[in-house]
């Protein structure tokens, strides 16, 4: 089975580097291994494909050996766990507030003992079942150990439970939700900002041995995220291509004096 980048550089204390994809852009892949990119976290929430476009994604992620992070749009265990059938090296779940909804993803997308995860060894995961299907298969513990899954600290509530929900065995990490967090925290009106939050998912991820992340616009904050111990930071994406059309545009505009 392929080995997860992201979790190698999370296991021996390094930082996974992660770019963000939301459409069909099959040349992105490509463009992020080359240069040097541990993940892709593909955004199912707020973005739209059909599942040949997921399907698709995913083996060119394979091919080029680059982890999906892939956030999902829904809790219904089979269709998470189908993500991971179809080359997916990890899942990102929105919106996570306690323990137990933690527990109730890793029982979906685990197997024994850890969790509930069905059997069936035809996908991608297992090399269409030639990884699979032999005596003295390794996959089920293969499958345990290269997948990860990362729960989005998002809420007041999921700030206020980050500690139950950084102890759930199979969590491998917490990843903060700066817009979604920001603006709940804002609306509540207490005396926690966002850096104040950040410092406690922070705080909780290493109390528990688990990674956590965050998205970072800028290498200041790049910066800022690594020295509080955030071993992985997303950083650039498909929507930077508005970037380098302003500047093509600004470069027809001096060449042709417009």
């Amino acid at each position: 089975m392929r080995k997860s980048k992201v979790l190698d550089k999370v296991r021996t204390g390094r930082c996974a580097r992660i770019c963000g994809l939301g459409h069909y852009l099959p040349f992105f892949v490509r463009y992020a291994a080359h240069n040097g990119y541990d993940g892709i976290w593909l955004d199912l929430e707020h973005r739209a494909m059909d599942q040949r476009e997921v399907q698709g994604l995913l083996a060119l992620c394979r091919a080029c050996d680059i982890d999906c992070m892939l956030r999902a749009p829904t809790l219904e265990r089979t269709r998470l766990y189908r993500y991971l059938e179809d080359g997916a090296t990890g899942l990102m779940m929105p919106l996570v507030s306690d323990a137990d909804l933690a527990r109730q993803i890793i029982a979906a997308v685990k197997y024994p003992p850890l969790g509930n995860r069905g059997l069936d060894g035809a996908g991608l995961d297992g090399d269409f079942g030639l990884d699979v299907w032999h005596e003295g298969s390794t996959y089920i513990d293969d499958a345990n150990r290269e997948t990860f899954v990362v729960l989005q600290i998002e809420t007041p509530q999921a700030l206020a439970n980050v500690e139950e929900i950084a102890a759930v065995e199979g969590v491998d990490g917490l990843f903060v939700g700066p817009a979604d967090l920001g603006l709940r925290l804002g609306l509540a009106g207490g005396d926690v900002d966002l850096d104040q939050a950040v410092a406690k998912v922070a705080a909780a991820a290493q109390k528990h041995g688990k990674a956590w992340g965050i998205p970072a616009g800028t290498p200041e904050l790049l910066a800022k995220y690594r020295a509080q111990g955030a071993q992985m930071l997303a950083y650039g994406g498909d929507f930077a291509l508005a970037q380098v059309l302003a500047d093509c545009r600004r470069d027809f505009d001096q060449a042709l004096g417009e």
